[in-house]
């Protein structure tokens, strides 16, 4: 009998399993290779994991990255590329670091560098998964760390300035989605009727894109125009996780929305609380080496 396998992974909305496009990735690949994975989504207690998510437990072994997670499914005889031919997997390999090339960085920047994305999607939907007091630090932690990883691709010449670097991330990020569309074409899946590897980190970094509601949505909109990898899209979603096209009904919309609207007030009364302790702390050391000074008898 084979041994248990528990997936912990950040937890889903606007009609997606999950938010978090790596976790999306294992999730998509464990459903197309018929892995059965007991997924247990981060909230806000202190026994969840928060670095080096999605992370697969199976008894003693503990992995991580989605690449590693994959290659371990297989080994156990999970494995949705049994079909392909070699050069079909050499394509596999290659269109991932296409992915992960082009679209990423913009992915990141959406998510985590775009100021009102961040402050009104971002911040609030992933502070409101961590407890406090670490939810008002972790999420400035994965801004700066996915800022420093688009730099460190994408900041060298002749790029010097970030906004030449956000124009240049958009840029590849449009002709990958352009390549991706014209490769799937009219098929149901990159390499015919069955879903593969490919597919779940297609699904993986565009299904996020597709289905958040940002307010600024330079990269959602040129998606939207791709019709097929829409389909692609909702078409996983339907047979895959058993989820409707939108994900909620007009009112479960507006709830979500008053309730994401309910974390952001949180998150900045709270974030403002911090500002004023350490005002406050500051004010006291002040005032006691005032003190010290004042009592200090004063030298003939």
């Amino acid at each position: 009998m084979a041994a248990p396998m528990e997936l912990s992974c950040w937890g889903g909305d606007w009609g997606l399993p999950s938010l978090h496009p790596e976790s999306l990735t294992v999730m998509a690949y464990a459903k197309f290779s018929g892995a059965p994975l007991t997924v247990n989504t981060i909230n806000n207690s202190w026994s969840t994991p928060k670095a080096d998510v999605p992370v697969l437990i199976s008894e003693d072994t503990v992995i991580s990255q989605p690449a590693k997670i994959l290659n371990f499914l297989r080994k156990q005889r999970y494995n949705a590329d049994y079909e392909l031919s070699a050069k079909q997997g050499a394509d596999t390999l290659a269109y991932i670091a296409l992915l992960e090339e082009k679209l990423l960085p913009a992915l990141l920047h959406t998510f985590w560098v775009e100021a009102e994305n961040y402050c009104s999607v971002t911040k609030p939907w992933f502070a409101s998964r961590i407890p406090f007091p670490l939810s008002l630090y972790l999420p400035g932690k994965m801004s700066r760390e996915a800022l420093n990883r688009i730099l460190l691709t994408r900041g060298g010449p002749p790029l010097y300035s970030l906004t030449e670097v956000e124009a240049q991330i958009y840029r590849d990020a449009k002709e990958c989605l352009n390549l991706l569309s014209k490769r799937l074409g009219t098929s149901q899946f990159f390499f015919g009727n069955t879903p593969t590897t490919l597919d779940a980190f297609v699904f993986g970094f565009l299904a996020p894109v597709y289905k958040v509601c940002f307010p600024r949505v330079q990269l959602q909109e040129h998606l939207k125009q791709l019709t097929n990898l829409c389909r692609f899209c909702d078409d996983i979603l339907t047979c895959y996780f058993k989820l409707t096209i939108t994900g909620h009904s007009p009112s479960g919309q507006d709830t979500a929305d008053a309730n994401l609207q309910k974390l952001t007030q949180l998150v900045n009364k709270e974030s403002n609380l911090i500002e004023k302790i350490r005002l406050s702390l500051f004010l006291c050391r002040w005032m006691t080496t005032f003190v010290r000074v004042l009592s200090t008898p004063l030298g003939r």
